[in-house]
């Protein structure tokens, strides 16, 4: 029994059908447009041939698809769709871009919508009254419909009258949870995206995603390196702040320096994430090899002796490559600083055919900051697993050693 009424005690049930109304009603602008032109196009006193009714079906058909490209259109519909048939039909944030292959799907769903709609809207207004006439007439021997009237057999004779007006009223809902049902069925592949656009969407997603972590990483190493200079200095300036005014000079100067840098590439990266745009763009803070000697300048006059040596032609090292092993060394650099002070500093960078080489060597001090948390060494291994190179980081004989390895022969973007 349950089973049986259910579908007539549901909610559900009702809300499919005053959406498929819906679409009835909106089919009714369609219908009278239909009735507008057929005395316009045929000649006085003639008759509507097979052909001119094909022809005002084709053009009825093509302005319900031209309504049906209007935007506001395809998101009422996708709305009333979502909160009236149920959680099956695809968001409007899930509908993905609008392109012209949506805009046909578009097209055919609104016009489903409206035939199944148009078909339950007539059954509506003509299947309860007939039912209504049909229930009493075993106990008034009548049938009065539309103003006609037909005589039946009082008494149980008559009975199969009112089981037949139930019956007609089960099959009209039966008819809307399978019209309706029809309509969810179709509604991801006609109001949803199609696999090809969830892909394409999942991508732009990804790249989005791996152009804020690249932004992330540069802000984490160039703010990072400033801030370490800047600690450093404050703290010599501070302990001869009374005895050499000159080095305290020195000091604030290259504080100066690193703060304007570091809120430079802050300045820049926030305007890069505040912008509104679909696609990645690649506008992240752009320092490579060429600006090491710069790098390694700063760090000298911050109080970390240095001592560099380059092999090869860096200029001739992939853009990527090249932006990228700029910011591990200025990583390791700031790594030394703050985590082990003025310690003396070793680095190497080789580019050899087909591999640069970067090699970063600093005594571990009895300072050592072994706290975590960091993530200059995850940053790190991350920039050189994209490039497919090696990376190598811990401690030797009472040494931090940094050891990466990157191939130059692929086709850097």
């Amino acid at each position: 029994m349950r089973t049986v009424l259910g579908p007539l005690i549901s909610p559900s049930t009702y809300r499919r059908w005053a959406y498929l109304i819906m679409g009835g009603a909106l089919l009714v602008p369609f219908v009278l447009l239909a009735i507008f032109m057929v005395p316009l196009t045929l000649p006085a006193g003639s008759e509507a041939t097979p052909v001119l009714s094909l022809v005002l079906l084709v053009l009825l058909f093509c302005v319900l698809v031209l309504v049906s490209f209007i935007p506001a259109v395809r998101l009422v519909e996708a709305t009333a769709a979502r909160e009236l048939l149920g959680e099956r039909v695809p968001a409007a944030g899930e509908r993905g871009p609008l392109t012209w292959p949506a805009r046909w799907r578009s097209a055919g769903w609104f016009a489903t919508h409206l035939l199944l709609g148009g078909v339950v809207s007539v059954l509506t207004l003509t299947v309860p009254p007939v039912a209504v006439v049909l229930v009493p007439a075993p106990f008034t021997g009548r049938v009065s419909l539309l103003g006609s009237s037909w005589t039946v057999t009082k008494g149980w004779a008559g009975a199969w009258l009112p089981l037949l007006g139930v019956a007609v009223l089960a099959g009209l809902v039966a008819l809307v949870l399978v019209a309706s049902s029809l309509l969810i069925r179709i509604a991801p592949f006609l109001l949803g995206p199609t696999a090809t656009e969830r892909l394409a969407e999942v991508r732009r997603q990804a790249e989005r995603l791996a152009q804020r972590n690249r932004l992330a990483r540069e802000l984490h190493d160039s703010v990072g390196h400033a801030l370490s200079i800047v600690t450093i200095q404050a703290s010599a300036a501070s302990r001869v702040l009374d005895g050499d005014r000159e080095f305290v000079r020195t000091a604030l100067t290259a504080i100066e320096e690193s703060a304007r840098g570091a809120l430079a590439d802050l300045d820049h990266v926030l305007g890069v994430l505040r912008a509104e745009s679909d696609e990645p763009r690649d506008t992240a803070p752009t320092r490579t090899l060429a600006d090491l000697d710069d790098l390694l300048e700063r760090t000298r006059a911050a109080g970390v002796p240095v001592e560099s040596t380059v092999d090869g032609d860096i200029g001739a090292v992939p853009p990527a490559v090249s932006r990228e092993a700029y910011r591990i060394a200025q990583e390791c650099l700031t790594n030394a600083a703050k985590h082990a002070g003025r310690v003396p500093v070793t680095l190497r960078l080789t580019v050899d055919i087909g591999e640069l080489r970067l090699d970063v060597v600093n005594p571990l001090s009895h300072k050592e900051n072994t706290a975590g948390g960091g993530r200059g060494l995850g940053g790190m291994r991350e920039r050189v697993t994209v490039l497919s190179g090696r990376f190598e980081a811990g401690e030797t004989d009472g040494e931090w050693r940094v050891s990466v390895a990157i191939p130059l022969t692929m086709e850097w973007a």
